[in-house]
């Protein structure tokens, strides 16, 4: 009697527990054309904690043979009154055969233990076909535009106005950077004869002058000494040409020998001579003289002096300030032409692929 009485609340049990769990389907249209898409609910109301586990079905995998899933959706979870819960999943189906459907109950595990669902039907209709009059069906339509949508093209509108006002700006820096004079410090390079080469061709040209012949003295001897007094200045250095001939003598002795400076010191008195004290020398003294000024030159010249001279321009306080800030200037022109590039190419990019 125990036995039976406890077998007997076990069985009332387990029909409260199995009645707590409740499944169920819907379907939002009971008929559709072929092609048409229908949404199918399955939900399940049951106790929270449990696990409800929902059939799965691949993409074109087959309700029932004809009819198709295309998607699955969980839906929402509702939380009822006495610790109850409803989860349900959404089912997007469809059919292209005209025929009534007989949709058969879906299986849900929960806990383990199956539950079914109640079945459904689903009617399929198709187009009603005038084949006696096929002259009257409808031409397909022409390619339509699509709407103009301002999400679609306001990022490129602000894009194009940035980079207009990138571009005038641009322009208006351009303008400034023009308009002002530009302080530009470049490096010189010039290239000198060597001294002896100087003296040489200046003395090529008293003789092609003639002025020996023509009677001239003071002009000759000014000449001449003017020569050598740059080539003094040139080869060795000081300032022969505010020097007197007594001083260009005393600064020789520290340079070469006796007999040349002997020679030089001829010269220059008789051209001392000649332009202060109207002096006249002979003509064979005036070879003399040339030939000492030719073969001093020689004998001293030198073959390794620098003939290449840099002239670094020295800039003043402003004219620094004007050249920084044209660099900067510059710097930043340059920097906003390749921003407005940028933002040119980018703008073309995407009113093309809006355009295909």
């Amino acid at each position: 009697m125990r036995s039976f009485c406890l077998s007997l609340l076990l069985a009332c049990l387990s029909q409260v527990l199995t009645a707590q769990v409740k499944v169920e389907t819907r379907i939002d249209s009971l008929q559709l054309l072929i092609g048409e898409q229908a949404h199918l609910t399955l939900s399940v109301t049951m106790k929270e904690g449990q696990q409800a586990l929902f059939p799965d079905y691949q993409y074109t995998q087959q309700l029932t043979p004809g009819v198709e899933v295309l998607e699955m959706k969980d839906g929402d979870t509702l939380r009822l009154d006495n610790g109850m819960v409803k989860v349900s999943r959404e089912y997007t189906i469809t059919s292209f055969d005209d025929t009534l459907y007989y949709l058969p109950p879906m299986k849900v595990k929960v806990d383990g233990k199956e539950y079914l669902s109640k079945n459904l039907a689903l009617k399929v209709l198709t187009f009603d076909v005038d084949t006696l009059h096929p002259n009257q069906f409808f031409p397909p339509k022409d390619v339509q535009n699509n709407p103009f949508l301002w999400s679609d093209w306001s990022l490129i509108f602000w894009l194009s106005v940035l980079m207009v006002l990138l571009m005038a700006l641009v322009y208006y820096l351009y303008v400034r950077l023009r308009d002002n004079k530009p302080v530009i410090s470049r490096i010189r390079i010039i290239r000198h004869l060597l001294p002896h080469q100087k003296a040489m061709m200046e003395i090529q040209r008293i003789k092609s002058d003639n002025i020996e012949i023509s009677g001239d003295q003071k002009e000759y001897y000014t000449r001449l000494t003017d020569t050598l007094r740059t080539y003094l200045e040139e080869r060795f250095g000081f300032q022969a040409m505010e020097m007197t001939s007594g001083e260009i003598i005393e600064r020789l002795k520290q340079e070469e020998d006796q007999t040349k400076i002997a020679e030089l010191r001829e010269l220059l008195e008789t051209a001392d001579l000649v332009k202060f004290a109207k002096h006249s020398a002979l003509l064979n003294e005036r070879d003399r003289n040339m030939a000492s000024v030719v073969e001093f030159i020689e004998t001293t010249k030198r073959e390794d002096m620098p003939t290449i001279e840099k002239i670094q321009p020295q800039l003043s306080d402003s004219e620094k300030r004007t050249k920084r800030s044209r660099t900067i200037l510059i710097t930043l022109i340059s920097v906003l032409g390749i921003v407005a590039l940028a933002l040119l190419a980018y703008v073309l990019w995407q009113v093309w692929l809006l355009l295909i």
